[in-house]
C-alpha cells in the first residue's frame, strides 16, 4: 500500500456519487436527537423501503422486518421499554421504527432465491443447532439491512436516530408475541428539529488506524 496520503480533493474525485449525495448520506449526516412536529407519511415509508430493499444479504434472504410506531397509543406502549435516556425523544419523535430479525426467514427462500429453493432445508429443523443457525444468520443479515435502512431514511430527506438502549425482551413480548420477529434496533425517524437536533460532530479514526493490507 502506498505510503503517500491522498488529499481530500483526490479522494473526492475518486467517488462517482454526486457531492450533494455524499453530503446528504454521509459527511453531513448525523444522529438526530430531536425532531420537528411533522408526520412521517406512508409515502415516505414506502419510498424508504423501495430503496433499502435492494442492497445485498446472504443468499438474498432479507430477514429484516419493520414495526412502525406512530400513534400515541403505540408510543405509550413503546415508551416504558426504552432506556431513560431514549424515552422522551422516542415519545416525541413522529415515528419510531423497531427493526427486527425474522428467525423464520428461511421460509421465504424459495421466493427470494428461486434458482436454489432447497437452501431452505439447510435452515429448517427444530433442534438447538438449527435454531441457532437460523437466529445467527437472521441477526447478521438484519444488521446489514439496518445500515441500509438508515441511509435510505437520509435519502428520503429525513433524519434517523438509531438507538440500542431498550428492553429487547420487553419489546418482543409486547409487540412480537407469537411471532418469529426479534428486535435488534430502534430508530427514530422524522424531520430534525430546528434546535437541539444535533450533538457536535464527533471524531473518526484515520485511515491508517483502520485499514491494513494483506
Amino acid at each position: 500500500m502506498s505510503t503517500s496520503t491522498p488529499t481530500a480533493q483526490s479522494v473526492h474525485a475518486s467517488l462517482v456519487l454526486h457531492p450533494e449525495a455524499q453530503t446528504l448520506l454521509f459527511t453531513d449526516a448525523r444522529t438526530a436527537n430531536a425532531f420537528a412536529d411533522e408526520p412521517v407519511s406512508d409515502e415516505q415509508l414506502h419510498a424508504i423501503f423501495a430503496l433499502s430493499k435492494w442492497p445485498p444479504t446472504m443468499a438474498n434472504t432479507n430477514p429484516l422486518r419493520w414495526l412502525v410506531v406512530r400513534s400515541p397509543a403505540a408510543k405509550e406502549r413503546l415508551g416504558p421499554l426504552m432506556s431513560e435516556g431514549n424515552r422522551e425523544k422516542t415519545l416525541t419523535a413522529p415515528a419510531t421504527v423497531v427493526l427486527a430479525a425474522d428467525t423464520d426467514f428461511h421460509d421465504k427462500i424459495p421466493v427470494l432465491l428461486p434458482y436454489k429453493p432447497e437452501l431452505r432445508d439447510a435452515f429448517a429443523g427444530d433442534d438447538d443447532e438449527a435454531r441457532a443457525r437460523r437466529e445467527g444468520s437472521a441477526r447478521n443479515n438484519a444488521w446489514l439491512q439496518a445500515g441500509y435502512f438508515i441511509l435510505a431514511v437520509r435519502a428520503a430527506g429525513l433524519a434517523a436516530g438509531p438507538m440500542l438502549g431498550f428492553d429487547a425482551a420487553g419489546i418482543d413480548a409486547e409487540f412480537f408475541a407469537g411471532t418469529t420477529w426479534r428486535s435488534i434496533l430502534t430508530v427514530n425517524v422524522g424531520k430534525p428539529a430546528l434546535e437541539g437536533a444535533w450533538f457536535d460532530r464527533l471524531p473518526r479514526l484515520p485511515f491508517e488506524d483502520v485499514v491494513r493490507e494483506a
